[in-house]
């Protein structure tokens, strides 16, 4: 071990569960050891266990005949300090033939392992890929319980869907991804408002995601169901990505009450003459209206008009890029 106190070695003495197990054995500052320990099913199987090396963060290299894995001898791991059953370092380092002796340089990030992958005992360099561990948990935003059965999405940069998971249980979805990169996780269940949840880059730390959603019933109120604002590209009537995402929250009201209707009210921002404007928001006010229909929601529940510029939310003059993008929006009565 790093600090030269701890010896890891592969022995068939006895008091093993197989052949030959990973042992350790304390190394005592006069240079002398202790008695050995064996590591116990975690690690060791009835079978063979041997080549261990252990890097400085404490993670401990081993190959082994009998567990899982890809054929003949494979590479495994297991944190020393979170413990748990060992993990199969999978391909490409791993084979249908012999791979052992895998050991790897925290400081260095490289690691070096033999294999006969090409008929005669070789060695091989590895180079990691940086991966992080994703692990969503859907809950009830007013009770805290686990919510089974959401739909959960992971999204790029670009917010484009890269894959979409249902949670357990538990509430539970969890995703490997790249390290240094951004991404949104998206969470929809019936009866329960969508909520978009960033995630932060990481240098390969796991994270965490709490998708507290809550309850549809929260967005419902005696005049209005009150959605984020869908807004509009500049001069464009049809439906983002993003305004989808917020229209599907008025569908699940709509179902959860049949005897709600709805007024769509589309707005401009105040760029273009007031014709052109009026013209626009009614073309807003239709897709709007169409794209609700083609969620099986009946045409006598919902009606759209375009007010063009007339009623702006914010009053400026000249606007900004955030003003116009606020003026063009949708209201739901």
């Amino acid at each position: 071990s790093k600090d030269g106190r701890t010896l890891y070695f592969s022995s068939n003495m006895p008091g093993g569960t197989g052949g030959y197990d990973i042992w350790k054995v304390a190394v005592n500052g006069d240079g002398s050891f202790g008695t050995p320990e064996n590591m116990g099913t975690g690690i060791n199987t009835e079978g063979n266990e041997g080549f261990p090396s252990v890097t400085d963060s404490g993670r401990l290299y081993f190959a082994s005949d009998s567990r899982q894995g890809f054929g003949g001898l494979d590479v495994f791991y297991v944190d020393l300090n979170k413990g748990g059953e060992a993990r199969n370092v999978g391909a490409p380092v791993n084979t249908a033939k012999d791979d052992f002796a895998f050991s790897f340089n925290d400081t260095k990030k490289t690691g070096f392992f033999s294999s006969n992958r090409d008929g005669n005992d070789n060695i091989y360099q590895a180079a990691p890929i940086c991966a992080t561990e994703i692990a969503v948990t859907v809950r009830d935003a007013k009770t805290g319980q686990a919510l089974s059965d959401a739909k959960v999405s992971i999204l790029d940069e670009k917010r484009n869907i890269v894959e979409t998971r249902t949670s357990g249980a538990e509430g539970k979805v969890s995703y490997t991804t790249d390290c240094n990169r951004t991404f949104t996780i998206q969470a929809t269940r019936d009866g329960y408002e969508s909520g978009t949840f960033p995630v932060s880059k990481t240098a390969g730390e796991p994270i965490a995601v709490s998708a507290d959603l809550q309850p549809i019933e929260t967005i419902i109120q005696p005049e209005a169901v009150t959605l984020n604002e869908i807004y509009f590209e500049y001069d464009k009537s049809n439906i983002t990505r993003e305004g989808a995402f917020e229209l599907d929250k008025l569908v699940q009201a709509m179902n959860l009450h049949p005897e709600m209707v709805i007024m769509v009210k589309a707005h401009t921002d105040n760029r273009g003459t007031d014709a052109y404007n009026m013209a626009l928001s009614e073309r807003r006010a239709r897709s709007t209206v169409q794209y609700v229909l083609s969620k099986g929601i009946k045409r006598d529940r919902i009606s759209g008009k375009g007010f063009g510029e007339s009623e702006p939310k914010v009053q400026c003059e000249p606007c900004s890029e955030e003003q116009h993008a606020q003026n063009r929006r949708s209201e739901f009565l």
